[in-house]
Formats: structure tokens, sequence, C-alpha cells
């Protein structure tokens, strides 16, 4: 190990590259601990303490903790993420956005704009409602905004709008001039930075006699488990033989080739879990607002993590959303009509419908156990929490974990790849890693 890290850091690119990577997060990093104008930060911790449980602590996730802090960089790159999925999902049913996806260069420029404005539009909606809902908080007669008002919405509005354009830009830079996805590394940072305290919450339960030695074993045994089952899901594919027929252009011979088409077990990444998430967090959220009202005392006893009603509807919402996504983003009628423009057939399978039918139902066969392992993961630390053998201070979630795995394989995948161009061992003496989607 310690050669491939000398081997990286000979390769001048590859060094430039990684350096200025983790010069951009120490960035991010720092800007996470710069609070909003206007805003008591020992109010708003005590405040945030209450709110586990609800959208507010999904949403404070996905910004590394600076939505709990109420920082510049209070939305994070949540503004964005939810801009690249609405575009996503107006390319499956607005004929013009469909028509930019299939311009090649040009058309995903385009995209990338519509993104960027949708960024700032969310961003503002949402800074001008979290400035609301600051001046609403008021813990033990302490308000977490001492002077509300006009001025102070403007001003959370124009310093988080300017954080989200800002992060979303550091994460642009990463992407083009380091190394990895900048906005899957930056969504990942923020969650490896909770990791030291969450190390310091399990010895401080060991030492209290909270978790005993064995059954911290224990714990750590399952972790690396469904950590490998992860990986291996994250990397599963099944590859569809694809035939290219011989074509004669002048004097050169194109096609001729045996290709595959890589259907991955798991194409819809994390998606699935962050929507279902937010749906099952509701509840908890309008109840949080509501704490007089014994039908909202109900509903949020009902939609406690620990329930069984929850977790069932928990699991079959993240199955869903995982069909829905898969067929957002994977077209089999396009995989067909783009085979056949070029030449290319299944052996055994007529071009046209019936490669679209037979791509169809290979995607649902595959999909299921996705679908099924992500729910899985997703409801596990739950049930480990109400049997008793996780402790709530020790909680892993399946989001966090299938997004640090996914964005770490990918790093590595792209680090490898620079390794090799360069005829320099790969981090695998056997085959190669293969590149994941996020």
């Amino acid at each position: 190990m310690f050669k491939k890290l000398q081997d990286i850091f000979a390769i001048p690119e590859l060094k430039r590259r990684l350096l200025f990577t983790m010069g951009l997060l120490v960035v991010y990093r720092v800007g996470g601990h710069i609070t909003t104008p206007g805003v008591n930060p020992l109010a708003l911790r005590a405040a945030f303490e209450s709110q586990q449980g609800t959208i507010f602590a999904l949403y404070d996730l996905f910004a590394g903790g600076n939505f709990s802090r109420a920082t510049i960089f209070a939305l994070g790159i949540m503004p964005y993420i939810s801009a690249s999925i609405i575009i996503q999902l107006l390319q499956a049913v607005i004929p013009f956005f469909e028509k930019l996806a299939k311009e090649g260069e040009e058309g995903r420029k385009k995209i990338t704009q519509y993104t960027r404005y949708g960024t700032v539009a969310l961003a503002a909606v949402q800074s001008f409602g979290i400035a609301f809902y600051l001046e609403s908080l008021n813990i033990g007669g302490a308000a977490v905004v001492p002077m509300p008002g006009f001025f102070f919405r403007i001003l959370t509005m124009v310093t988080m709008v300017s954080g989200t354009i800002f992060v979303m830009w550091l994460g642009e830079q990463i992407t083009e001039r380091g190394i990895g996805n900048g906005i899957s590394l930056v969504i990942m940072i923020g969650i490896v930075a909770r990791y030291p305290a969450d190390m310091l919450d399990t010895f401080r339960a060991l030492r209290l006699g909270t978790i005993s030695p064995l059954r911290l074993v224990i714990l750590l045994v399952i972790m690396v488990l469904v950590t490998a089952s992860v990986i291996l899901i994250t990397q599963g594919q099944r590859r569809i033989p694809v035939q290219y027929a011989k074509r004669i252009v002048g004097r050169r011979v194109y096609g001729g080739k045996a290709q595959y088409i890589p259907l991955r077990v798991n194409t819809a990444g994390v998606i699935p879990i962050i929507f279902a998430q937010s749906i099952m967090m509701f509840p908890g959220t309008l109840a949080a607002f509501f704490r007089n009202n014994e039908f909202m005392m109900s509903m949020m006893s009902i939609f406690r993590p620990s329930s069984m009603i929850y977790m069932a509807l928990y699991a079959i919402i993240i199955i869903f959303f995982t069909y829905f996504y898969t067929a957002i983003v994977l077209n089999p009628v396009d995989l067909a009509e783009n085979m056949q423009k070029y030449g290319g057939f299944i052996p055994g399978i007529r071009p046209g419908k019936r490669t679209s039918e037979y791509i169809d139902r290979i995607l649902t066969r595959v999909t299921l156990p996705g679908a099924i392992f992500l729910a899985f993961i997703a409801i596990l630390p739950d049930i480990m929490i109400q049997r008793g053998k996780l402790p709530a201070t020790v909680y892993f979630g399946g989001t966090s974990l299938l997004i640090v795995v996914g964005v770490m394989l990918d790093t590595l995948q792209q680090i490898e790849t620079h390794l090799l161009m360069r005829h320099y061992d790969g981090f695998m003496k056997k085959g190669h890693m293969r590149g994941r989607r996020f």
C-alpha cells in the first residue's frame, strides 16, 4: 500500500489533482464553521437537539452538519442535487428536455445551465423559509434570532444563496481540475467529518457501560460485513452481450466486435433512500410543530423509526422508488434504438421492440435484489436499535454508508485509471475496479 501511495505522488499531474482536491475540501470545511450573521449558535444547537427524526435531520446529513449550525453553507449542495433530480425527471416527461439530452455536448451544456438556474431559485426559496424558521425558534426563553425582521431575512437569503453557489462552484472545480466527482466528495466529506465525534460517543458509551465490549466487537463485525456487501452490490452488474455487424467505409472496416451492456444491480444509487426518508420523516416534521395536538402525537408515535409500521412502509417505498428512478435514468427503448442505429444486436434477439422488451425484462429482474438490499440496509440500524443490539449513540445509517462507499470507490477508480495510463500498478492485482455513477 505504501508503494501505491508513492506511485500516486510520483505522477506530477495526479499529485497536483489530489492536492487541489484536498485544498478545496479544506476550504469547504472552514466555511462550515462560519455562522450566518444574526443567529445565536448556542440556542440553535439546543433547538436542533429536539429535531432528531425529522426531515431537518436528514437535510443536515447532506449539508455536513452546516444546517444545524446555520452556517454560510447551511443549504450545502442539496439545492443543486434537487435541481439535478428535477431536470432528470423533466427529461422523461417534457419533450424539450428530452431533446436536449440527446443533442450531445451542446445539449449537456444547456442542461447544466438550467440546473444552475434551478439551484439558485431553490436556494432562494429555501433560505427564505429557513430565515422564518430560525425566527420562530425559542428555547427556554432564548431566541435563536435575537433581532428578527426584514433585514435578517434578506441577509440570510443573500448569505445562504451565495454559500450554495460557492459550494456548487467548488464541486465543479474539483470535478474539472481535481480527482473524483466534486459534488459527491462535498457530500461525503461532510458525512466523514462526523465520524470522530461518533467514535467518541461509542467509547463514551463503552466506558459508561451502555454497551459491553462483546457487543461492540459484534457491532464492528456487522459493520464490516455490511460495508463489504454494499461494495459488492455497488459494483455488481449483469452484462448483456452485444454484437456489432461489420461495416466497410472506404478502405476501413468498422464494427465486428463483441461488447456488452452493463446493467447495474443498483442503478438508482442512494436516491430511493433519500426519497423514502423524506416521505417517512414528513409526519414527524409536522408533529414537531403541533406538539399539543393529540392526533399529530399519535401519528408521530406510529411513524417513529422503531415501529414495525414505519419499517414496513419504509422498505416498500424504497423498493418502489428504486424501480421508479431506474426507469427514469435507463430507458430500454432508447438503448434498443441506439443499438439498431449503429448495427448492434443481442445474439438470439431480434432488433427493435424484442430487444427493448428483453432488456426491460432483464433490468426488472436485476433491480429486484438491489431494491431489496437497499431496503434492508436502510432499516437494519432501526432493527438493531429496537432489539437493543445497537445503542442510538453509535447509530450508523444506510444512506451515509452508501454515499461514502460509492464516492470512495469512484475516486479510487479514477486514481487507478491515472496509474494504469502511466504504466503503474493499480490498487488491485487482479482485474480492475469498475467505475460507478453516483
